[in-house]
């Protein structure tokens, strides 16, 4: 192999079968890329991000200090846009995944994903519409019952600002793309988590993620606001 046109990735686990198993599935599907492999993200070298395509994190046995490892990898992602994320999440860290590691440059999948979807998400790269696994989505799928009419409470500013949330903008974007102040838009946000029940920002992503809320916040679609957006009703312009 001509080593000008290889592409580099990064294998990070503290579990040997894990390191073994991801290194094979790329090794079979992957040939092209050149492989480096680590225990932890202190671990990482400025070299290999600068130059990596893609990285496949497990996070399967990270229990005890999971928010702080979530916080971590939070950092790198906003560092290194240009790299592929991909997160092997078990169920107990689910929500602290959404919350810190659910970004534009990431994927989230279940630590108990078939192989060929861990090949179908590292195929996709960055782009990919799926950026949390059906595998890990079936547990919110569960409980979509009465989400609806839950929703049809929420107003129309409180429905755009969680599919931007959704599509992975932050308070700042958002302010500056609707032409509104971070405090409103933050209040919309916090009224829409109010009306939903919703205690915390990864209760929030994991509801938006549901397919319950993907399908009510017309988050199928790549591009484009939903018509419904347009024609606002007058109710809703007091909060504008």
């Amino acid at each position: 192999m001509v080593s000008g046109y290889c592409k580099h990735g990064v294998i990070i686990s503290k579990i040997p079968v894990m390191q073994t198993g991801l290194s094979g599935i790329m090794e079979m599907h992957f040939p092209e890329y050149e492989l480096t492999s680590c225990r932890s993200p202190e671990e990482l070298t400025l070299f290999q991000l600068r130059r990596a395509a893609v990285v496949l994190v497990d996070l399967s046995g990270e229990f005890r200090h999971a928010r702080a490892l979530c916080e971590q990898y939070y950092a790198l992602i906003s560092q290194y846009r240009d790299i592929h994320w991909i997160f092997l999440v078990s169920r107990p860290i689910y929500p602290l995944a959404v919350e810190f590691l659910m970004r534009p440059e990431s994927t989230l999948l279940s630590d108990a994903e078939p192989v060929d979807q861990v090949v179908k998400a590292i195929h996709a790269g960055g782009l990919s519409a799926e950026r949390i696994s059906q595998t890990l989505l079936a547990v919110e799928t569960e409980n979509a019952i009465g989400e609806e009419e839950s929703l049809a409470v929420l107003t129309l500013s409180e429905r755009k600002v969680l599919r931007l949330l959704g599509k992975g903008w932050g308070i700042n974007q958002i302010a500056a793309l609707l032409k509104k102040s971070n405090k409103t838009i933050s209040a919309q946000k916090n009224s829409a988590m109010r009306r939903l029940a919703l205690r915390s920002n990864a209760e929030m992503y994991a509801w938006i993620n549901s397919a319950q809320g993907m399908k009510e916040l017309n988050l199928f679609s790549a591009y484009g606001d939903s018509i419904e957006w347009k024609k606002a009703p007058q109710s809703d312009m007091s909060l504008s």
